[in-house]
């Protein structure tokens, strides 16, 4: 049961079923059945429903990222709250959220719910960022993590697939969809509730703020894929539909793609950050990265087709897929009692942007969508002269190439 205590140790005695890998896996089948669902839709729902325009939307999503700013308070939350069941909590609030979305179609109604289930969402992420850095050996972790977004992907595939076959054909309405999207969720989380101990870490984690030098770089590459990711997830959806007046099926299908490429390419890019090195596979993600973005300003600039701009969104979407690499970076060079609140710290760093970038960038959007996707091109060199900082083999000592000219001082 659930309030059971097993030590992570003991665990490999548990059949497969009640082992911790086994819940990653089923978490990280659960958060995206509601979460992707209710992106695949959203843009479709407050354009058709709620009437957004740009502006609008930018103001949904900085309310949106402000859980994630304040996922800093996950560190008072663990003092009184395991890891493991604060996971679950949040993903059955995420859960809840998702299902009556489309009972709130006002501009202040969904900016509440969106709310919600941004506390479920950024909370359990916090969280579960911090127990697979805690529970998957550091020599396993790549591979493992690459098949966590696998397993992720391959379980919206069948959602999404419904979606698509069925939206039209049977009519369904929003309510519906997010409905199940979100029961299926709340379905997983009563399971593991149930069927999973708790377990405890050999590392007890520290309950405290902390935000310690040595930790710079990560904390300034968290900082940048935040204020980059926040252009893609709000606006390149949203150019989709607004642009090219696609469809919820059509938006669906661009996402059903993605999840087929990442089961396909989440385990090949674990291997190639373990066998590559976290530098090599970050720097090889931002050139990517920079390319895209201003192919997308060029849809703007130049007139370029649908074709162009599909293509370019699962692409998009499979470069954020390596970011795993910018995990294994923290774990390897972190104290293992520091897992959990620099987690925390780092899910705030990540959304310091991202509470006024939606805000504002929605009124540069009515004005220049193209400048938009340049600003975000300019994000991702930014982030690359950081990844060229990494060092080929990363350990505490050695958390960046200018380790070894300057000694970091006790702390």
């Amino acid at each position: 049961m659930l309030m059971t205590p097993i030590p992570l140790s003991e665990a490999r005695s548990l059949p497969i079923w009640r082992r911790p890998i086994t819940l990653l896996f089923l978490m990280s089948i659960a958060m995206p059945l509601s979460f992707a669902t209710w992106s695949a839709l959203l843009n479709n729902f407050v354009i058709e429903v709620a009437q957004f325009d740009g502006a609008d939307i930018g103001w949904l999503h900085t309310v949106r990222e402000i859980p994630g700013f304040l996922a800093i308070g996950v560190i008072l939350v663990i003092i009184v709250m395991r890891e493991q069941v604060l996971a679950l909590v949040s993903l059955a609030l995420l859960a809840v959220a998702t299902a009556v979305t489309a009972w709130f179609p006002t501009m202040g109604g969904l900016l509440f719910i969106t709310l919600m289930s941004s506390i479920g969402f950024h909370y359990y992420e916090t969280v579960n960022q911090s127990l697979q850095l805690q529970w998957l050996r550091k020599d396993r972790a790549p591979q493992i993590l690459g098949w966590l977004i696998a397993a992720g992907s391959g379980a919206t595939l069948v959602a999404y697939g419904l979606i698509v076959l069925t939206w039209d054909r049977l009519g369904l309405s929003y309510d519906t969809v997010f409905m199940a999207s979100g029961g299926l969720t709340l379905v997983i989380v009563i399971y593991c509730a149930i069927a999973f101990p708790q377990f405890e870490s050999p590392n007890p984690q520290v309950k405290k703020f902390i935000l310690r030098k040595r930790y710079w770089l990560y904390y300034a590459l968290q900082f940048m894929s935040g204020a980059r990711r926040q252009i893609f997830v709000v606006f390149a959806g949203f150019m989709m539909v607004a642009r090219f007046g696609f469809d919820v099926h059509e938006v669906t299908a661009l996402y059903l793609i993605n999840l087929v490429a990442n089961m396909v390419i989440g385990p090949v890019f674990g291997r190639a950050v373990f066998r590559f090195g976290e530098r090599n596979t970050l720097v090889f993600e931002y050139i990517g990265l920079t390319l895209v973005f201003t192919l997308y300003g060029g849809i703007y600039w130049f007139g370029w087709g649908v074709v162009l701009a599909a293509v370019l969104y699962v692409v998009d979407h499979l470069f954020f897929a390596m970011a795993l690499a910018l995990k294994t970076y923290f774990q390897k060079i972190a104290d293992p009692g520091d897992i959990a609140p620099t987690a925390a710290v780092a899910f705030t760093i990540n959304h310091i942007a991202a509470v006024f970038l939606p805000a504002l960038l929605g009124y540069l959007w009515l004005t220049s969508p193209g400048a938009v996707f340049g600003l975000a091109s300019c994000m991702a060199m930014t982030s690359l002269g950081l990844a060229l900082l990494i060092p080929r083999h990363p350990a505490p000592g050695n958390e960046t190439r200018f380790s070894a000219l300057a000694p970091a001082p006790a702390e």
